[in-house]
């Protein structure tokens, strides 16, 4: 039977400001799992802190809203117990790249059966503007009135340098290669990331919609080899004038997932095992 993207509506107010980026990134996400033919019993939404998170409030699926950053862990034990569940973590440039690096970092090494959508304005938006990790050089926000002194993180050579399964950007002004890397994303086993660039038009005045759309190029188009990981590299490096996007990478000798290491052959959902409890007594009283 097929699936309509509006079996993911919620009769809720959406509480995200006129013009965000949010707004694309949801539709996109909707019509994408719906032409996947997924029902919405059947996927998992880990969300973080920040707007971005809160998409997990607006759509009709299974949710868990986390702690700021910890929303990897979290998908990462979803994932184990019951792998039946199409598992996305969704968060934003603040949550997953500050508070949430060290779990990102661990998720591409363990190639977790996750895919995971950051939302990239480039900004803080839930605590009203301050600079984030990938905020640019220069920029004034309230915690750096004079411009922040630092350069902004790039995602995408971090991803490459672990060597992660799936590494992708998207911008949410361009919904069809958004849905077009989505599905990718979604279908193949392991780690998949996917770096949204947005505008946020409330607390970044500079990073507009109106500046990423004259920047974006999508490299595949332009004959990007994505199995090629030191081109990769060098296509990642290039920020300013002309901003990439597409899929940068991908593993063309797919490694184990997560779940495989730690359960080995074993495919059907834990939560269906037999409980099989450890007897301990031996151990314990060797100790009293």
């Amino acid at each position: 039977m097929a699936v309509e993207p509006k079996e993911y509506n919620l009769d809720r107010e959406i509480t995200w400001c006129p013009g965000c980026g949010n707004f694309a990134i949801m539709d996109t996400l909707k019509r994408t799992l719906a032409g996947l033919g997924l029902s919405p019993h059947q996927v998992l939404i880990v969300a973080g802190i920040g707007q971005a998170g809160k998409m997990g409030q607006h759509m009709k699926a299974n949710t868990l809203h986390v702690l700021h950053g910890r929303l990897l862990p979290v998908a990462t034990g979803a994932g184990l117990v019951n792998n039946r569940l199409k598992v996305l973590a969704i968060g934003g440039d603040g949550d997953g790249y500050a508070e949430g690096g060290n779990h990102l970092i661990h998720a591409a090494r363990r190639n977790i059966d996750v895919t995971y959508m950051v939302h990239n304005n480039m900004i803080y938006g839930l605590t009203k503007g301050q600079a984030s990790p990938t905020s640019t050089k220069s920029i004034k926000t309230p915690t750096t009135p004079q411009g922040n002194p630092l350069e902004g993180l790039n995602p995408i050579t971090l991803l490459l340098g672990l060597k992660a399964s799936f590494v992708a950007r998207s911008f949410a002004g361009d919904k069809e290669q958004l849905r077009a890397i989505l599905e990718k994303a979604i279908q193949k086993p392991g780690f998949a990331f996917i770096d949204i660039l947005q505008q946020c038009p409330s607390f970044n005045k500079v990073n507009t919609f109106k500046w990423f759309k004259e920047r974006v190029y999508d490299i595949n188009e332009a004959g990007h080899d994505p199995s090629d990981l030191k081109e990769a590299f060098r296509v990642a490096l290039e920020w300013g004038d002309r901003i990439p996007t597409g899929i940068f990478y991908e593993d063309p000798e797919p490694r184990p997932v997560f779940r495989e290491a730690v359960l080995g052959g074993e495919d059907k959902p834990v939560t269906t095992s037999e409980i099989n409890p450890l007897d301990i007594t031996e151990i314990m009283e060797e100790h009293l």
